[in-house]
């Protein structure tokens, strides 16, 4: 066969190219990293910089990084060794979502890189770059030799290396850890077989998969077989597919098991012919990465990409809720198949008399208009923190209610946080309450700290999620991606945390490639061309201190976590007393204040025997500024600090007022700002101890720590003459009726600001403020629903621990609690027709 493409048939003189394939060492690249002593220092994190405790934070907490030291102790030894992930996916280079021209980067990720590095674009390196308009399929094997060579002599010899950091010469050596694809990719190169009955590598010949004859695709909804052995649904019949389940999961396959099954497969390259695949033999080839001689020593070789899942997991419940024509996986086809199986008979289409149209009933699942244009409202209110996600507002189409342009990341936030509460007050409650059940399985598998002793438990809150799902939607909702579902929880256990594991990065690469094909007639070439000068670039940059790194954006916090007004800076003179409260704020919350704050009450107590509690604080507030100044000016200056003695005299008469503020790494603004904007920056939430009273009359008070929920109207900064000090004025929710936690979903906050604090302490110190926002509540629209605000602040002026910034505990900060949701009578909750609406779907008949 020809390397060239004829312009004729008998045509002797030869045309373009058929296939290029642009390959950039990684070896130099290696060489280069190490030669810039910062890098050199980052890619010792994983040994030397990481926390070391129980937890998941990175794949060097995870079962298969230790797999690897113990095995080769000689590679686990030298922690300057590499471990990489691969990516490939194919790419269109114009730009456009057609599929007429496929281009398949090779992406390596250092994983030795502290986990707020290793996925910047700076560190992912292009390695291969394979020419379009067809995409390689299973032949992509012949397009990583080159790389497999690399890393073959990267393993077995591996090469000298400069460390710029240690000063010192040693033998580099590198691995690849895992790879992370979509599923399509990942049987490329797995050389598994991702369609048909057996789909799933992991379950195999375990499937037990159901073809829907007129929906015309198989289903894999068998979960029962993973529950315990004598959970009750194993004995259900009429909620599942009419049968018991008696069988049990398997467990998968092990490394040398399926190196047994795969050694001997035979691979053949190429189009021109057509490979019949022989019954039970579930490889199409060996894979290229099985070359490397511990390749077969993983229990993980090829990662789930939690990314594609989430996407079409979220894509087909939201389509099916809301019914979208030719996307929804309740159709009349789906109806026919339950007919045929002899389930849900009250789920059965049924034809008019004319026989021009059949009717479905109402499934539990299925919205009324008025629900659906309910839900597609609350979406379209949305207003979001900066940098949370896109503009929930332009997801939305009010004409058609439907959701339209929804990205990777949409779907992520959407399924992670906005449809559990958009979902209130909307359809029955058993289906609400089991949609939310999976919302809370991702969101606690995408946490960046994971607890593996509550793995176990999270695995069987999975499974038995999924059954419920079986139990109320379609069969046709049971594709494998949903299948895959019940594998995630296995892969975090021996690998580690979601999040340096999906392809969200190496997606952002990807459109740096497209932006880089300024060449439309040769786009691959462009690429490369694009990605040496901006690689030569970079280096060069390492040197020089007056540019920025290219390849690692500067984050707008940089010189800001301790404080930073923006947006329409102005100087006011408050009235005293609002200045005076603000003051107080500041010596209440100041460390170096607290001696002069226990003197002041012992001599309040001491002068006023008889005082109650609450009337000695009242007084203790009201005298402590003008205590202070006496008690600090009666001492010699020597005797206090500059603080204390600039704190007793107060601030300026005039402050200096902003619409915004940047702190801590999270942006602020007053709410007059949020009505001007796109954006919703005004919540706070502050963590304070406060001394509780049941009522008046209450003579034993209680000390509690609360969370108390306020939106931000005034930002000022205290000028003390040499330090400034950032307070927020806020109006507060009262904690005793405009406060509440909601009964079945666990952790979710409503507060009601009708209902204000009358406390006269509306300051509070801007270093102390969490960013929350507030979302309206589908049941009461007087009550908003409260979700955490987001803030990326590791690797921000060498902040690399976010707990110790904080002066958290050592618990993680996203502690995964997993509690049921449902109560026994909603598990046994059976009716699968809606009961409130009549509004079924008609479908007009073909002639």
């Amino acid at each position: 066969m020809s390397r060239y493409k004829r312009k004729r048939a008998n045509s002797a003189k030869r045309g373009p190219l058929a296939k290029v394939l642009w390959y950039l060492p990684i070896i130099p690249r290696f060489e280069r990293l190490f030669s810039v002593k910062k890098n050199a220092k980052y890619l010792r994190w994983h040994a030397e910089g990481r926390k070391k405790d129980e937890f998941l934070r990175h794949p060097a907490d995870s079962p298969q990084w230790r797999t690897i030291d113990k095995k080769y102790p000689e590679f686990g030894k030298e922690v300057r060794n590499l471990r990489l992930a691969l990516c490939t996916d194919g790419m269109n280079p114009y730009g456009s979502l057609s599929s007429q021209h496929s281009t398949w980067p090779v992406l390596l990720a250092i994983y030795n890189l502290p986990p707020w590095l290793c996925m910047k674009r700076k560190y992912i390196m292009l390695s291969l770059l394979i020419s379009g308009p067809k995409q390689p399929g299973h032949d992509i094997d012949v397009y990583l030799a080159p790389l497999i060579d690399d890393l073959k002599l990267l393993w077995n010899e591996g090469v000298p290396m400069f460390d710029a950091h240690t000063n010192s010469n040693f033998t580099l050596r590198a691995m690849v850890f895992c790879t992370i694809n979509d599923f399509p990719a990942y049987g490329n190169l797995s050389g598994y077989k991702t369609k048909g009955e057996q789909a799933c590598s992991i379950c195999k010949e375990d499937m037990k998969p159901t073809l829907l004859d007129h929906f015309k695709k198989n289903i894999y909804p068998d979960f029962r077989k993973h529950l315990s052995r004598y959970h009750p649904y194993r004995k259900k019949k009429k909620e599942f597919n009419g049968f018991t389940e008696e069988g049990v999961a398997r467990t998968p396959l092990t490394r040398s098991q399926v190196y047994e099954r795969i050694k001997n497969v035979e691979t053949k390259y190429g189009r021109c012919f057509k490979s019949k695949s022989k019954k039970g033999v579930l490889w199409k080839k060996v894979s290229p990465l099985l070359d490397l001689p511990y390749w077969k020593d993983f229990s993980v070789r090829h990662c789930l990409d939690v990314m594609h899942i989430e996407k079409n997991v979220c894509d087909a419940i939201i389509r099916t809720l809301l019914n979208i024509p030719g996307k929804t996986k309740d159709n009349e086809n789906v109806r026919k198949d339950m007919k045929k199986k002899n389930i849900r008979p009250d789920l059965w289409p049924v034809k008019k008399k004319d026989g021009t149209k059949t009717f479905m009933p109402p499934a539990c699942y299925t919205m009324s208009r008025k629900e659906k244009k309910k839900f597609c409202e609350f979406l379209h209110g949305i207003k979001v923190p900066s940098g949370y996600s896109s503009n929930v507002k332009r997801l939305v189409s009010l004409s058609d209610l439907r959701l339209i342009g929804m990205k990777s990341h949409d779907c992520h936030a959407l399924i992670n946080v906005f449809l559990p509460i958009a979902l209130r007050g909307i359809l029955p409650k058993h289906v609400r309450h089991v949609i939310t059940k999976l919302c809370l399985f991702l969101n606690s598998i995408c946490a960046k700290v994971i607890d593996p002793e509550t793995l176990d438990a999270l695995h069987n809150y999975v499974v038995e999620t999924l059954c419920r799902f079986e139990m109320y939607f379609p069969p046709s909702f049971f594709d494998i991606m949903v299948h895959l579902i019940v594998h995630l929880v296995r892969e975090v256990k021996l690998c580690g945390p979601v999040f340096l594991r999906w392809m969200y990065p190496f997606e952002r690469f990807f459109k740096t490639l497209k932006d880089k094909a300024r060449n439309l007639a040769n786009p691959e070439g462009s690429i490369i061309r694009g990605v040496l000068k901006e690689e030569i670039s970079g280096y060069l940059a390492e040197f020089l201190s007056s540019l920025e790194p290219i390849g690692l954006p500067k984050s707008r916090h940089v010189g800001r976590l301790a404080g930073e007004g923006v947006n329409c800076k102005n100087v006011i003179s408050p009235p005293s007393e609002r200045k005076k409260k603000a003051h107080l704020c500041v010596l209440q919350h100041l460390l170096e204040v607290h001696p002069y704050l226990e003197k002041h009450l012992l001599e309040l107590q001491h002068c006023n025997p008889k005082l109650k509690e609450r009337a000695l604080m009242r007084e203790h507030n009201r005298t402590l500024v003008e205590w202070f100044k006496k008690e600090v000016g009666k001492k010699q200056d020597h005797d206090v600090s500059d603080t204390i003695k600039w704190l007793s005299r107060g601030p300026r008469l005039c402050v200096r007022s902003f619409e915004g503020y940047d702190i801590n790494g999270f942006t602020f603004y007053t709410r007059r700002q949020d009505e001007k904007s796109v954006v919703q920056n005004s919540g706070v939430k502050v963590v304070a101890s406060s001394r509780v009273y049941a009522s008046a009359k209450d003579k034993r008070p209680v000390d509690l720590t609360q969370s108390y929920y306020g939106v931000i109207e005034e930002i000022w900064e205290l000028d003390y003459t040499y330090f400034v000090i950032p307070v927020f004025r806020c109006q507060w929710a009262n904690n005793h009726n405009g406060v509440k936690q909601d009964k079945i979903f666990p952790g979710l906050t409503l507060v009601n600001f009708d209902r204000l604090s009358d406390s006269d302490e509306p300051f509070i110190l801007a270093s102390l403020a969490k960013k929350v926002f507030y979302v309206v509540d589908n049941i009461d629209a007087r009550w908003r629903v409260v979700a955490q605000g987001k803030r990326h602040i590791l690797g921000i002026d060498d902040v690399v621990d976010e707990d110790e910034y904080d002066e958290y505990d050592d618990t993680p900060p996203l502690p995964m609690v997993v509690q049921p949701l449902l109560e026994e009578e909603d598990a046994n909750n059976t009716n699968h027709m809606r009961t409130y609406h009549t509004e079924g779907i008609w479908v007009t008949n073909r002639n």
